[in-house]
């Protein structure tokens, strides 16, 4: 895998002109320039490179691309076929940013032009990089922008609308009130709420759904996770809108506030990892056996969207998509192993309301 230095000159003539994180901290843009061209970046942490652009030649394109650049490190030069400037073009100006909401991709704005896209699907390893103003076709550093405007379009306009919308005054407290209120309809009276997201992004809270009328266990969920869609969903899911926002649920006669380290676990995952969550998902505990949350019998959770008994969380929409919520259920370590190996269904018989309620 390629590295790179965040900030500051690299001391090979090299010049880092922007280094911009995700609202998440999971994924950081850089762009770089010298002399003879200018390229973008989008990395994860340790400056691991997942995607990159080309951005502008400033001499005189080459014949063909010229590869001893790479091997030094250095940014790309489009050959003459594949850039919009043959001539070359003048340095980059004022430049800043626009993240996908989901915080995988990134668009680059040059003065209030798009200049360049890097979505989240781009990979230089299976010789997909991302879209550039200036580039002319498809070639490795770069493909046409004008050819995927149709496309990036509306994604980018949901993206700056999402911003625009999450920065302003009330619209945690707002979502939030509307993810109460349809739990109150749905689950039953508020308990106690915790926040579960520290000072990182995506918010998210914790809700405590006290016993109430027939229901003799304890159900809790995260509030906020579906406040933003997580990353990756469309390169898995052929509708990514029935999928991309979750939130977590939890049902337990035990303690409570044991129970909700789960969420402190998971509920900010997605978009800390890059990953997605969805039905059939499994996570396996990351500390000593006998800190699981819901009992050291088990090792983990499977992620399902119902069983037998629970609660029906249904009918929750946001940004236009609906939101499912996923029921952590505990699983052992033969059954993460078992998973695995056959699928989610394979273990589906094992699994009951009771090992909720009563951990068996």
């Amino acid at each position: 895998m390629v590295t790179i230095r965040s900030t500051g000159e690299r001391g090979d003539g090299v010049e880092v002109v922007l280094t911009d994180v995700n609202p998440y901290g999971s994924r950081t843009l850089v762009v770089e320039c010298d002399e003879t061209s200018s390229v973008a970046y989008l990395c994860g942490p340790g400056g691991t490179v997942h995607g990159a652009v080309w951005l502008a030649n400033h001499g005189p394109a080459p014949e063909a691309p010229l590869p001893g650049r790479l091997e030094s490190g250095l940014p790309p030069v489009a050959p003459r076929a594949g850039t919009r400037h043959p001539a070359g073009r003048p340095p980059l100006g004022e430049l800043r940013t626009l993240w996908f909401e989901e915080g995988d991709g990134v668009a680059l704005y040059e003065g209030g032009e798009l200049l360049a896209v890097i979505p989240g699907w781009a990979d230089m390893g299976r010789g997909m990089p991302g879209y550039s103003r200036d580039a002319v076709g498809e070639w490795p550093f770069a493909w046409s922008l004008r050819e995927a405007l149709e496309g990036l379009d509306p994604r980018l306009n949901k993206a700056r609308a999402y911003w625009d919308w999450r920065s302003g005054d009330g619209s945690w407290v707002t979502f939030q009130q509307f993810v109460m209120g349809h739990l109150d309809r749905t689950v039953g009276s508020a308990g106690r709420f915790w926040d579960a997201g520290g000072k990182r992004m995506p918010t998210v809270g914790i809700t405590e759904r006290p016993p109430e009328g027939e229901r003799e266990y304890t159900v809790l969920s995260s509030v906020g996770m579906s406040c933003q869609r997580m990353p990756t969903v469309e390169q898995y899911i052929e509708r990514p809108e029935a999928h991309a926002r979750v939130e977590l649920a939890v049902v337990t006669s035990g303690d409570a506030r044991e129970a909700a380290r789960l969420f402190l676990w998971l509920s900010q995952y997605p978009w800390h990892s890059v990953t997605w969550l969805g039905h059939g998902h499994t996570a396996k505990w990351y500390h000593r056996p006998e800190t699981f949350p819901l009992g050291s019998a088990y090792s983990g959770v499977i992620m399902l969207t119902g069983l037998p008994g629970l609660p029906d969380l249904s009918g929750f929409t946001f940004g236009g998509d609906a939101v499912q919520w996923l029921w952590t259920v505990p699983v052992t370590a033969e059954e993460l192993r078992l998973t695995a190996e056959s699928g989610y269904q394979a273990v589906l018989p094992r699994l009951s309301l009771a090992r909720l309620t009563r951990g068996v």
